[in-house]
């Protein structure tokens, strides 16, 4: 199933994005997650917008974007941020992850799969959520930051990241695991891995600062560098402005962009910006509802699809068998 190490790919210019039809605050998933707001305010519209300029942007900008439209019921809040509880790898692999609020993992609704088999080939699907059973949750792509090139999981462990998921997946897709430990502002451990970490081709955004133990800080460090990575710190403030969720993808014509919210692109100090514009360049749109209510930013609204793409008229056998998922 796996293709070679020397074929892998860090990003994609094919990205799923799930449409918000009830979005707003959820307070099952803000009992570990500190940005999120509870603005007393029905927020539906504004996230709307904010979700289509990104589209928008991205489709501007070369990437193809698969849409697909949440459905009102199951309410599912939080479901404009689907690489949570879904990533695509090469050679046709799907995952499904396990996760922490009971409204979250109603998210995984089988048109999501459906839509996605229609435009692109998938062979096999790793499912991961009966650990939810165990109270053991990986939030997908939010827990874990992925080196594709690399094959290395970087993840720090929290309630939604459970280390033994961690190992569980390396050892299913045959990647290193790299636990650690990060705080947050108010000294709890930080909910997801992408809010403080960004992984590119040649580089990595991390804020380091949040990583209290000096053993994990180095062979962060190490790591990264040895695998051809150049570091790019930020501090907690930008932390807590979502500098640490953005992500590399590459357009149709092969340029790379990173994406990331306008409040994480005003937090960058001049130096930051001009390090990261000599590997791509950069793409900002305003999220400011849907960091404020739902606590999440861009990275989180993308799941990369490294799958090869076809067309269909219908959804292939594949797609059908998985339907109960």
């Amino acid at each position: 199933m796996e293709k070679p190490i020397d074929r892998m790919k860090q990003h994609t210019s094919n990205l799923l994005m799930i449409e918000p039809v009830r979005f707003g605050y959820n307070p099952d998933t803000a009992v570990n997650n500190i940005f999120q707001q509870d603005t007393g305010f029905d927020v539906q519209q504004s996230a709307l917008l904010e979700f289509s300029a990104l589209v928008n942007l991205l489709r501007g900008n070369g990437v193809s974007v698969t849409v697909v439209q949440d459905t009102p019921e199951p309410h599912t809040p939080d479901s404009l941020f689907p690489n949570n509880w879904l990533s695509f790898h090469e050679g046709g692999l799907a995952v499904l992850y396990p996760m922490f609020a009971f409204n979250r993992r109603q998210e995984r609704k089988h048109k999501v799969l459906q839509a996605i088999d229609l435009h692109f080939q998938l062979n096999e699907l790793y499912d991961l959520s009966p650990y939810e059973s165990e109270g053991q949750f990986l939030e997908g792509t939010g827990s874990l930051v992925l080196d594709r090139l690399n094959r290395i999981a970087y993840a720090c462990i929290s309630p939604r990241t459970s280390a033994s998921l961690l190992y569980r997946f390396c050892e299913l897709i045959r990647y290193r695991a790299i636990p650690f430990t990060a705080l947050g502002p108010d000294g709890q451990a930080i909910y997801h891995t992408n809010v403080m970490m960004s992984v590119a081709d040649e580089y990595a955004v991390i804020c380091l600062e949040a990583i209290p133990l000096d053993e994990e800080k180095q062979e962060l460090i190490e790591v990264l560098q040895g695998s051809g990575k150049a570091i790019i710190p930020i501090s907690p403030g930008q932390l807590a402005r979502f500098a640490g969720n953005m992500l590399q993808v590459v357009n149709k014509q092969g340029e790379k962009l990173l994406v990331m919210s306008s409040q994480a692109y005003e937090s960058l100090m001049p130096w930051q910006i001009a390090a990261l514009e000599k590997f791509n360049r950069i793409l900002h749109s305003p999220l400011d509802t849907i960091e404020k209510t739902g606590g999440g930013s861009a990275r989180c609204m993308m799941a990369e699809v490294f799958l090869e793409e076809v067309k269909r008229e219908k959804v292939s056998s594949f797609a059908k068998a998985t339907e109960d998922k």
